[in-house]
């Protein structure tokens, strides 16, 4: 199985390199109307099979979302990494995921209930959608950044953004579409106690 795998993934890379996958508008277009959606069939990758993928992609990845031209992610995946290997999150549409904060986010690992991470901190969850056919390419960048006090009363003062493969702005909570990405609070209004943000699942922080 390992091998068929490793097989499949070897090819995959190799069409999306000569299709030109990551450039195209059309491959822009597509994600961006699949964004919302999930994953149907998302592969059960070991640890190290998805850690290997998400190398594979990474700097390609890093290449895309800078065309977003967003200061508050400069260098993101040199922030600290809270987990071990990508996971699976359901409320990221079954996709593999990473999960980043920045230096002023330092008590995200250590939140405690009813505590709230510092203005300034920013989580960024980078994403890459793996199918058990062995279809892989890089997926939506999801971002929080922690606003002042009463600036954003609605949604827990966070501004939520999503940022598409190729760099494109797919939603902002305080810009362009940002109904696009209004159901981001939706969904973390379930973690209120934890100033609304999500941590790694527990098998996944770095040194468990």
């Amino acid at each position: 199985m390992y091998l068929r795998f490793t097989r499949v993934f070897l090819i995959s890379l190799t069409l999306l390199t000569f299709s030109g996958l990551f450039a195209t508008q059309g491959y822009a277009q597509a994600t961006e109307e699949d964004a919302h959606l999930a994953i149907e069939n998302p592969a059960d990758l070991s640890k190290e099979e998805a850690l290997r993928i998400y190398e594979s992609l990474q700097r390609r990845m890093a290449r895309g979302y800078d065309a977003a031209q967003l200061d508050l992610l400069m260098n993101y995946q040199n922030w600290p990494l809270f987990n071990d290997a990508p996971y699976i999150s359901a409320t990221h549409g079954q996709r593999y995921v990473n999960s980043y904060a920045n230096r002023m986010a330092h008590n995200y690992g250590t939140l405690a209930e009813g505590e709230k991470l510092p203005k300034g901190s920013v989580l960024a969850k980078d994403s890459v959608t793996v199918t058990d056919e062995g279809n892989i390419h890089p997926g939506a960048l999801f971002v929080m950044e922690k606003l002042a006090e009463g600036e954003s009363p609605e949604t827990g003062d966070w501004r939520y953004i999503m940022v598409m493969p190729d760099g494109s702005l797919f939603g902002d909570t305080k810009g362009a579409r940002a109904n696009a990405v209004a159901y981001c609070h939706d969904c973390h209004e379930a973690v209120a106690d934890r100033d609304y943000t999500f941590f790694v699942p527990e098998e996944y922080i770095v040194g468990n």
